[in-house]
């Protein structure tokens, strides 16, 4: 069994003693120090905290401790239900709410689950935020409201609508061109919340067609849920067949979107971003922002804009706070993410939907037509699994001063970057693994780049 602490929340496989999985026990534990951080810190007055969970197993479970130990602690709730992360975080603002908890383990396997941590701004927790909320659950600093003072549960079912709703009023997303093109959609939702809404909207934006694969919500994953190539299988041999002209695949909290062109190949997640900052600057120039291990492609089409692009340490809150800092129109992650403030600083994949449907609709190109205008990268993300006597500073330590005549960004693990590729050295917040990002022309040389760091780090580590 498994149970991850970190800044961006609460993640764990369901089962086994307390303390070594994400139990009842443990989900008491840090949702009750989750909302002793809340009440200690927050400047609203609604005393009302957010609850969205997506479709897993185990979500009906962890919602009812969750909910039940936030009205223990004395706090009103609001449960939305079966929701997306970014439908949550829309919550927490409507609702004035004081924060939010999004129990949802992403793309890990059915076994897991989590509790993801927002603030009033429905924003994650940021580093000195999440600490604090781990050291009061460490020193179990917490108490429990007195029987006059409990909180209360409300049921509120209505924002996936106005999730959707929001979609349709951005300035970008132009309704009239998407039905026009009287596209064929194909959908994979790996049998979670996606599979509801992403259906919604699109019938909403004027799409008549829509293909779905893996739409029904039972939480019994259709295949591992992670959207990449190796799991998205049926619905590239569908679209290979021609029966659509694009195909959408989210993860189960659909903050990610990958896109399959019509001829059933990868558009590739790092050009989800990509093609929709291409689209945003040609009518709202400005700055962007994504992650050190994304793709260079954003940073070349900025600049092609006349714009800035900046990286930001790996993880959504660090891209939102560069993002902030820039005054940015368009940023997020190479997994897919896509942040566009008009809407919310959250990763959002049914703002990308909207925005790709448009800019595919505008363009007049076929999908795979439309990749070829960007830069061409190949992005290879390899791993070491980590073992008990294995010292990950150490390691990057040595690996920096290896490559100490290289260019070298160290705000987030090791970013090597050379004149035509770069490699990304960092450990994972949610897994117990080192990370190797390399990107180059081609795919054989980014894992080259790769396989080469491997041989570097095992010499290091001798």
């Amino acid at each position: 069994m498994s149970l991850i602490k970190s800044i961006s929340g609460i993640r764990g496989t369901i089962g086994g003693p307390a303390g070594d999985g994400l139990t009842p026990l443990d989900i008491v534990k840090f949702t009750s120090a989750y909302a002793t951080f809340i009440r200690r810190t927050t400047a609203k007055t609604s005393n009302v905290i957010v609850v969205g969970r997506d479709a897993r197993l185990s979500g009906p479970m962890v919602n009812d401790v969750v909910v039940g130990t936030l009205t223990g602690m004395g706090f009103d709730v609001v449960n939305i239900g079966l929701a997306t992360t970014p439908t949550t975080e829309i919550a927490v603002v409507a609702e004035n709410a004081c924060g939010g908890i999004i129990i949802t383990a992403s793309h890990n396997p059915k076994q897991w689950n989590a509790l993801k941590l927002l603030n009033e701004q429905g924003e994650f927790l940021n580093d000195a935020q999440g600490k604090e909320v781990l050291a009061i659950a460490e020193r179990e600093d917490f108490d429990y409201a007195e029987v006059d003072n409990l909180g209360k549960e409300y049921v509120n079912n209505t924002y996936m609508q106005r999730h959707i709703e929001s979609v349709l009023k951005l300035k970008l997303v132009d309704v009239e061109a998407i039905k026009k093109a009287n596209f064929t959609v194909a959908v994979d939702a790996v049998n979670s919340i996606g599979g509801v809404v992403i259906p919604a909207l699109l019938k909403k934006l004027g799409v008549k067609n829509v293909i779905e694969l893996y739409c029904e919500p039972t939480g019994k994953f259709g295949h591992t849920p992670e959207p990449i190539p190796e799991n998205l299988t049926d619905i590239a041999s569908l679209m290979a067949e021609g029966k659509a002209d694009v195909g959408f695949v989210v993860d189960p909290d659909v903050d990610r979107l990958a896109i399959i062109m019509e001829n059933g190949e990868f558009f590739v997640e790092e050009y989800t971003l990509v093609s929709i900052a291409d689209y945003v600057l040609s009518q709202t120039p400005g700055a962007t922002v994504s992650n050190l291990s994304s793709s260079r492609a954003l940073r070349d089409v900025t600049r092609a804009h006349g714009c800035h692009y900046t990286a930001a340490a790996v993880g959504e809150v660090n891209v939102v706070t560069e993002m902030k800092r820039t005054g940015a129109v368009i940023g997020g992650e190479g997994n897919g993410g896509v942040i566009y403030p008009e809407s919310h600083y959250g990763r959002d994949a049914l703002v990308g939907v909207a925005l790709f449907l448009t800019l595919l609709a505008k363009s007049g190109k076929k999908v795979s037509e439309l990749k070829k205008t960007y830069p061409q990268y190949s992005i290879a993300k390899n791993k070491i699994q980590l073992t008990p006597d294995i010292d990950v500073d150490a390691i990057l330590r040595a690996v920096k001063e290896h490559y100490a005549n290289e260019q070298i960004t160290d705000i987030d693990g090791v970013k090597i970057d050379f004149a035509d590729c770069w490699v990304h050295l960092r450990k994972s917040n949610t897994e117990p693994i080192i990370r190797i990002y390399s990107e180059a022309a081609t795919m054989e040389k980014a894992e080259s780049l790769a396989e080469d760091m491997k041989k570097v780090i095992a010499s290091l580590s001798k």
